[in-house]
């Protein structure tokens, strides 16, 4: 995976969320994928990897656009790949009618937090870019009905995302925590919200490292497929 050109590289949690999400029956058999804010095509790409979906990509940042472009092009799954060059709300605004099965975001997560000197930092980490309600809104519209959207956030941040897709008719349905070892608090919260009136919430939670420093066997379970030493 190249990831020269963008800002957020890939990381633990980041890979975690993919293999939890393509692990889903939903993803499995999806039609048409959409990934918002690609980065550098990780999601994407292992979705691809465990579903027959048509993925599309959208990426605002110049440099992880290209990055995701790029990564695209290395892959045996190309044909099924397509990343476009916008923000979410100009894509929703040009396409009002739900195109897809399943979407999936790992969005900024800062909101009050210093910016940094880096323009491409600032777009890829800080909500103020793309607030959530607004993403939220547009995640909505381009959902088919019954889709899913899973959505990676700051543990403490959960509830806030729940309540917002309320307002735009999502349920959560599913509730991962994501715990680095168990003697800490949980650090992300690994979301998936359905297009329905109603839904079945089902919590669980996920432990990354042991006590030594070694993989859980559940970690190892999920990220065996994307890793190549374990």
């Amino acid at each position: 995976m190249h990831q020269e050109h963008t800002a957020m590289k890939v990381c633990t949690d980041a890979c975690l969320f993919g293999a939890w999400a393509a692990a889903d029956a939903q993803i499995q058999s999806a039609k048409k994928i959409l990934d918002i804010g690609s980065g550098t095509g990780l999601l994407s790409l292992m979705l691809a990897q465990q579903s027959n979906a048509h993925i599309t990509a959208i990426e605002i940042e110049a440099g992880a656009f290209k990055q995701t472009k790029d990564n695209f092009e290395l892959s045996v799954w190309k044909d099924r790949l397509d990343v476009i060059h916008s923000s979410i709300q100009d894509y929703a605004s040009n396409n009002e009618q739900p195109l897809f099965d399943c979407i999936i975001t790992n969005p900024p997560f800062y909101e009050s937090d210093l910016n940094s000197p880096d323009n491409a930092k600032n777009l890829a980490a800080h909500s103020t870019a793309l607030p959530w309600d607004v993403l939220a809104e547009a995640a909505a519209s381009l959902l088919q009905d019954n889709g899913a959207w899973f959505v990676l956030v700051p543990t403490l941040r959960a509830y806030t995302m729940q309540k917002l897709t309320l307002n735009y008719g999502l349920q959560l349905s599913e509730e991962c925590l994501m715990f680095n070892d168990a003697k800490h608090l949980p650090i992300r919260a690994m979301l998936k919200f359905v297009k329905q009136k109603e839904a079945t919430i089902q919590r669980n939670k996920i432990v990354i490292k042991n006590a030594d420093q070694s993989y859980t066997t559940e970690f190892t379970t999920l990220l065996k497929e994307y890793y190549l030493h374990l």
